[in-house]
């Protein structure tokens, strides 16, 4: 089951900010998502990502990312490393929330997709004077596992290959950006689909936390907050 948010205050969690700018880091955090391809694509060697993986699973180090969004929501992204294995845990929080949102979790339950092609493109924006993850094409790969839309428009593979040309990867990256859009292997993609009555985007994806809108359950006002952040142009 996936680790529940304030547990993590009794754990060893790290701010992960630091490990950004390590050579390797972007070809560690989505390995998963690139199972068959060499990880030179990222333009790294595999000594650099080896280096970086072992500090993302490490048991005495857990690294935590945070990607801040408007009215006060952010995205947390939160490594797990137990007993038997390591699992990366996203959340949606907000101060005013009783409870956090799970948007997916790599643990034994697979919780995934968390987030269609519409929503993911609207949070790479960080609000004016945000901390943590606030350079667009970053905010981009480090959600990139939460993505699992079957209708990605064109444009999102232009995107993401500009996305991985700033932080290393060749100008041919094209092969390497189409890959890893098929989303995580635990999950892969689903069909989404825009309820206008409740105001938010639903999955059909049989792992995926979104069968519902998300927010259900809110009050209006904040979920009309909530749909702002995750609706392009809002």
């Amino acid at each position: 089951m996936v680790m529940a948010r304030h547990l993590y205050a009794s754990a060893p969690v790290v701010d992960g900010l630091p490990l950004l700018e390590e050579p390797g880091f972007w070809a560690a955090h989505l390995a998963e998502l690139c199972e068959g391809l060499s990880v030179e694509g990222f333009g790294v060697d595999a000594a650099d990502a080896g280096a970086v993986l072992e500090r993302l699973e490490s048991k005495a180090a857990w690294p935590v990312f945070t990607v801040r969004l408007a009215q006060g929501h952010s995205v947390i992204v939160h490594y797990n490393s137990g007993e038997q294995y390591t699992s990366a845990d996203y959340f949606l929080v907000h101060p005013d929330w009783r409870r956090d949102l799970v948007l997916a979790s790599t643990d034994q339950d697979r919780l995934g997709p968390g987030l269609c092609w519409p929503e993911l493109a609207a949070l790479l924006r960080s609000p004016p004077g945000a901390a943590g993850v606030t350079d667009p094409h970053q905010r981009l790969l480090l959600l990139l596992p939460v993505l699992g839309d079957a209708n990605v428009p064109a444009q999102a593979v232009t995107t993401l290959m500009d996305a991985l040309r700033t932080v290393g990867a060749p100008h041919d990256c094209e092969n390497l950006a189409r890959h890893l859009l098929r989303a995580h292997p635990m999950w892969g993609t689903s069909s989404w689909s825009y309820d206008h009555d409740e105001r938010g985007w639903t999955c059909d994806g049989e792992h995926s936390p979104r069968s519902d809108p998300l927010g259900e359950g809110l009050p209006d006002t904040q979920r009309a907050a909530l749909e702002r952040c995750l609706t392009p142009g809002k």
